[in-house]
């Protein structure tokens, strides 16, 4: 992975849902954008003259839900449609595994049935994944926190009057006894969960492990500058804009998500941000939908982190458990990612830097 000097500049000098009708009433903000992708270069896709006067592909379509889109430089419009045709069939694949809206998904018969049996290598990887990182958080990160969404999404979103406080002790204290990682029991023949109520859900990763998938498709059919945006809180860099620069990213600012924060450069890596204003259950985004396992509310250590490594996956997962986790144990997890960095923003809006 690398990242350009004014990335490092920047780094240093700084000091899951279900498919219900709650989902339609949740908004979701961009925590990343991308800067002057297409500045004086023709798209592919909209240029019908020859490729080599059209050198960048542009595909936009959803993964998991989330808009998304793919950004390709390459000489030959034939080889670019192609790979990107294996890419939207590896994302569709994916989402009959990981997709929380899909009943027939991997992830919503477990939910619905406490066992899944025959998982796929993927679903076995992934989770793989979690308990380790789970292990290392101290708990912090748990795939197991789908009751506490329900809980709030119940309480903000059911049939009851309005309201802007979040459930009551008894409620939490119910769904927290639903919400532990450790009882999620994985072998090769199958996945169970060990007690009624429980439910997973795999949005702290599973975004990331997609994009994964999805450019080493294209690394291997030979593209090598690449911009991979796949959801609102994903970016995954191959090489570097077609005009040699470095892909330019803006980070929203938590506290105005419509403008960044700051701007960095990204080459040959992955960067995720979570924050809990990008899926707020209330205007003031005091209860959103990073839950702390050990309280069961919402986790206020920090309003945004953002992580860089050199997969998608680990950066996706990363980002989540950090902004879980206390700051000091939160650098001990880090610690175990060399060559991971992590900027967080207090809730002043102060940011900070964390490495591995």
């Amino acid at each position: 992975m690398r990242f350009s000097k004014n990335v490092r500049s920047h780094l240093d000098d700084a000091v899951c849902e279900p498919r219900t009708a709650t989902r339609a009433r949740l908004s979701r903000r961009r925590a990343i954008t991308v800067l002057g992708a297409f500045a004086g270069i023709p798209l592919l896709a909209a240029d019908h003259r020859s490729a080599a006067v059209a050198p960048l592909f542009e595909w936009k379509g959803t993964s998991l839900g989330s808009p998304s889109r793919l950004l390709l430089y390459h000489p030959s419009r034939a080889e670019a449609e192609q790979t990107i045709a294996r890419c939207v069939a590896e994302i569709e694949r994916l989402e009959l595994i990981f997709a929380l809206y899909r009943d027939d998904s991997e992830i919503a018969r477990l939910n619905r049935d406490l066992r899944l049996t025959a998982p796929s290598h993927d679903m076995l990887l992934v989770l793989s994944q979690c308990q380790h990182l789970s292990a290392l958080s101290g708990g912090a990160f748990d795939v197991t926190v789908q009751p506490l969404w329900n809980l709030y999404a119940r309480h903000f979103f059911g049939a009851g009057p309005a309201t802007l406080d979040g459930p009551g002790p008894r409620a939490i204290t119910a769904a927290r006894k639903l919400v532990d990682w450790t009882a999620v029991h994985v072998t090769t023949q199958e996945v169970a969960l060990a007690r009624p109520g429980m439910g997973v859900t795999l949005n702290g990763i599973a975004q990331g492990y997609v994009t994964d998938r999805v450019t080493g498709i294209l690394r291997d059919d030979g593209f090598d500058r690449i911009l991979a945006d796949l959801g609102h809180s994903e970016l995954y860099a191959v090489g570097c804009h077609p005009d040699g620069r470095a892909w330019r990213v803006g980070l929203a600012d938590p506290r105005q998500p419509e403008k960044p924060a700051i701007i960095l450069e990204l080459m040959d890596g992955s960067l995720c941000t979570s924050g809990g204003y990008g899926t707020k259950f209330e205007a003031t985004g005091r209860y959103h939908h990073l839950f702390d396992p050990a309280t069961g509310g919402s986790a206020s250590h920090y309003i945004a982190v953002s992580v860089f490594a050199p997969c998608a996956s680990i950066a996706d997962a990363l980002s989540t458990a950090l902004y879980v986790t206390p700051a000091e144990r939160g650098r001990r997890v880090l610690a175990n990612f060399p060559g991971v960095a992590a900027l967080v923003t207090l809730p002043d809006g102060t940011m900070q830097r964390m490495a591995g």
